[in-house]
């Protein structure tokens, strides 16, 4: 029932949506269906709490260690015998324990303030736009519902397809409007790039779940995993690997992130919940869901963590300088991303789906925020264009400084929590990836002040017209900010850790609600934190320091010097424009990938042109020819001949009708006639 309301949603509001259903009545079907799917999913997680008492109820399978309840509800794929005989099928199943129930109330629960501050934002789209949209937005959660919930890999990949779908569609919503004016890129061409990129991930997840298939014969989550420990090492590295390439395709990790900037394309709230809620944390959630496969593949788990390190601190130094506020906001998501990364491959599986909870409230905030400033300033988008708009917009000013502090990780907002439990656990992995973590956390703190002091506060830079239309968002959008406002400082409080926790019941609950799907990974990170709480207390404070540090030199650079950056910028050009055309990453894949590629596919368009088309259309011609000929030698020799004789019979015909007249008298004249003439030849013949 959970993904059926919102895929009823898509129906309805696709189907009837642009001619039957009132604007009105389209957003209400669109949130209810939402609504509907988070309270199922309370309900489902506040059930899985007494998993004995399920197993009572007809058709769910329940694992009472693990703490995971599965429903079948037909078989999919019949995928023949074993070598053992023993019947293989992939079932259309759905399976629900607490990793799954987290990002169930997450997905829902924050999809469902988007919808509601869709409303708002999207209520100048026209009727069939509008429409179009909520229909979207709908399918959208639908598939990654699928995703979260599948029991199977493939049931996932159908979740994992279908959010790259939409995505594609509603990137590209906009699809005749021009996106980057600079790269001359549309919004449908953004909306290509990300669908494109993300299938460049997906083969590497069809790769490794074929080989998960061929070791264990299953494509069952839980089959696989319960078989790992009878893999080779080198199957589970390999397995590891290729997945984690899907991953990095969907969780925009290096190299494949290229498409999560260009995803600000799409409307703001498409941003928001495709940042924050639901595509980009579906290869965290796979990677922590096959964590048993990712311990027992210690090179595997080594790379995730590299690529996630380097992907933290490679995209926030890009979010330093961008002046677009919704780029600032994805290359930080970039970073984010990199830290949950940086979390699962050190083994703090938790901790990275902490972190993934977390930044969902604080960055849906940011971006709705961030709408709400946009639609405040009649579409503006550049940060050097604003200023000043504390006072304007009070209530959007109010939440988005509350995301700020959080996603700087100050306490006792939700991101100090979540990020100061990756950064204790990677230092427990190696001091360089912690360092390349608090690094992070540094130059977070910094472009979220400058974000924020340039958008809020100092001298009014927008333009008269902007002036003129400058007003706080409507009830629809200030309401969700304020919701998520509150979840950005409270969310982080389910997961206080062990060393400062007043009593032992308040110290990480939400890793203990986890346990029962990590226990065997969570089991190393658990012991080394109770036996090193001084360290742990003073990394923490370490790491409170450095984003308090980053706070300051933000504020000191954009409030109280500002004339600091642009000397900076001067003194070190090439750095700068190395950070402002973002290292040249997408220049550099034109070059080496799209230019090579698009030189293969003029010469194969070359080759189409003139070699197959122009085989064929010789062949063409010299069928054409010789159908001439034919024709010509059939209508003139074999018919005229034909003809011919058919005029000869038909003279003859003609003389010997005329004989034939029926007429006995003519007849009988033509007899004595005849006898006449024989006898007188006779007689004359023999002389008389």
């Amino acid at each position: 029932m959970i993904p059926l309301f919102p895929a009823a949603g898509f129906v309805l509001n696709g189907l009837l949506g642009p001619r039957i259903l009132p604007r009105q009545a389209v957003g209400y079907v669109a949130c209810g269906a939402v609504l509907l799917s988070f309270l199922v999913s309370l309900g489902a997680v506040l059930a899985l709490g007494d998993v004995a008492h399920l197993a009572s109820v007809p058709g769910l399978a329940v694992d009472a260690h693990a703490h995971r309840v599965t429903q079948v509800l037909g078989s999919w794929m019949p995928m023949g015998r074993s070598e053992g005989g023993q019947e293989l099928s992939v079932d259309w199943a759905f399976a629900l324990d607490p990793l799954s129930a987290v990002m169930l109330l997450v997905v829902t629960g924050v999809g469902f303030l988007i919808h509601v501050y869709s409303i708002g934002y999207m209520g100048h789209e026209p009727r069939p736009a509008h429409a179009r949209f909520f229909a979207y937005l709908n399918l959208f959660m639908a598939m990654m519902l699928t995703l979260v919930l599948g029991a199977s890999l493939p049931v996932v990949f159908v979740g994992w397809e279908g959010v790259g779908l939409c995505s594609y569609l509603l990137i590209g919503f906009y699809y005749d409007r021009m996106f980057d004016e600079k790269t001359r890129m549309s919004c449908a061409d953004a909306g290509r790039k990300a669908f494109i990129t993300n299938r460049i991930g997906d083969v590497g997840f069809v790769l490794g779940m074929l080989t998960l298939f061929g070791a264990t014969g299953t494509l069952d989550i839980q089959g696989i995993l319960s078989r790992v420990g009878g893999l080779t090492t080198g199957v589970c590295t390999a397995a590891a690997l290729l997945l984690f390439v899907g991953a990095c395709g969907k969780s925009a990790q290096i190299p494949l992130y290229v498409w999560l900037p260009d995803a600000m394309a799409g409307p703001t709230p498409v941003s928001a919940l495709i940042h924050a809620a639901t595509m980009v944390t579906a290869g965290v959630y796979v990677t922590c869901r096959m964590a048993p496969l990712y311990l027992h593949a210690p090179n595997a788990m080594l790379t995730v963590a590299i690529v996630g390190a380097l992907t933290a601190l490679f995209a926030a130094s890009i979010g330093l300088v961008q002046t677009d506020i919704k780029k600032v906001l994805a290359y930080s998501t970039v970073s984010q991303l990199g830290y949950m990364m940086l979390a699962a491959g050190v083994g703090a599986f938790s901790a990275a789906v902490f972190h993934l909870m977390t930044h969902a409230f604080f960055k849906a905030l940011l971006f709705l925020g961030a709408g709400s400033v946009i639609h405040a300033l009649s579409g503006e988008q550049d940060i050097r264009k604003m200023g000043g708009l504390s006072k304007h917009t009070p209530w959007t000013h109010a939440t988005f400084a509350t995301a700020t502090l959080a996603i700087a990780g100050i306490v006792p907002f939700a991101g100090f929590f979540s990020k100061d439990e990756i950064l204790w656990a990677a230092f427990n992995g190696s001091p360089i990836l912690w360092l390349v973590g608090a690094v992070t956390a540094g130059l977070t703190a910094f472009y979220m002040c400058r974000l924020y002091i340039l958008v809020f506060w100092g001298e009014e830079r927008f333009s008269e017209e902007a002036r003129h239309h400058l007003h706080e968002s409507p009830r629809t959008m200030t309401v969700p900010l304020a919701a998520l406002a509150v979840l950005s400082v409270v969310g982080g409080w389910v997961g206080i850790p062990r060393a400062v926790a007043l009593t032992e019941g308040m110290a990480d609950r939400f890793g203990r609600y986890l346990a029962p799907v990590f226990e065997a990974g969570e089991g190393t990170h658990a012991h080394v934190a109770a036996h090193s709480p001084g360290l742990e207390i003073t990394l923490m404070f370490v790491s409170l320091g450095i984003a308090i540090f980053g706070l300051f030199l933000g504020w000191v650079f954009y409030e109280r010097r500002p004339d600091t950056p642009a000397r900076l910028a001067e003194r070190a050009r090439g750095l700068y424009r190395l950070l402002a055309n973002k290292y040249y990453v997408d220049e550099l894949y034109g070059k080496i990938i799209l230019a090579p590629y698009d030189a293969l596919c003029r010469w194969a368009f070359l080759f189409d042109k003139w070699a197959v088309d122009g085989i064929v259309n010789a062949a063409g011609y010299v069928t054409l020819a010789t159908s001439y000929i034919s024709v010509g030698f059939d209508t003139y020799v074999v018919d005229g001949l034909v003809n011919t004789a058919g005029y000869i019979v038909r003279g003859f015909s003609w003389t010997f009708k005329k004989l034939q007249t029926g007429l006995v008298q003519s007849y009988a004249t033509a007899m004595v006639f005849g006898i006449f003439v024989l006898v007188s030849v006779y007689l004359l013949s023999t002389g008389h």
